[in-house]
């Protein structure tokens, strides 16, 4: 039976890619993001994910995590399977320890992510597709096949 773990991948060093202005971009099949995969209906759920290193204003170290496609949802109106769009785009700024995880929250507006470890970059992805999807999917008004 294939593992629906999908963080296994080679890790990145987001001060490093911060400080070189680097670039990670792949496709991955929704499915195998264990977080995201039982919020989703069958069909094809293959979204591409981009992850860039940079500056924020400020000038502290930063990553811009951008989710794009579209995944399947069932309507929670009429039950049946829908495509949902996909165009997340986040910055987030990183932190070396707790402490500065907390002053930086506490400073800024921006999430901020603990990057003192190599981190995989499918953990990031799958953190920006959970907040790019519905709490409770449903077609547009009107849309609905049973209405």
């Amino acid at each position: 039976m294939p593992s629906r773990h999908a963080h296994s991948g080679p890790k990145l060093d987001a001060f490093r890619l911060a400080r070189d202005r680097g670039v990670l971009e792949g496709r991955v099949d929704a499915h195998r993001l264990p977080r995201v995969a039982d919020t989703l209906a069958a069909g094809p759920a293959n979204v591409g994910w981009r992850i860039e290193g940079r500056a924020d204003v400020a000038g502290r170290p930063a990553l811009e995590i951008e989710v794009t496609g579209a995944v399947p949802l069932t309507c929670q109106r009429c039950l049946d399977d829908f495509e949902w769009p996909i165009d997340q785009r986040t910055e987030v700024l990183l932190a070396h320890d707790e402490r500065e995880l907390a002053a930086l929250d506490a400073d800024s507006s921006a999430e901020v992510v603990l990057a003192a470890a190599p981190m995989e970059p499918l953990v990031l992805v799958e953190d920006e597709l959970l907040l790019a999807l519905p709490f409770a999917p449903r077609h547009p008004d009107g849309a609905c096949a049973s209405a």
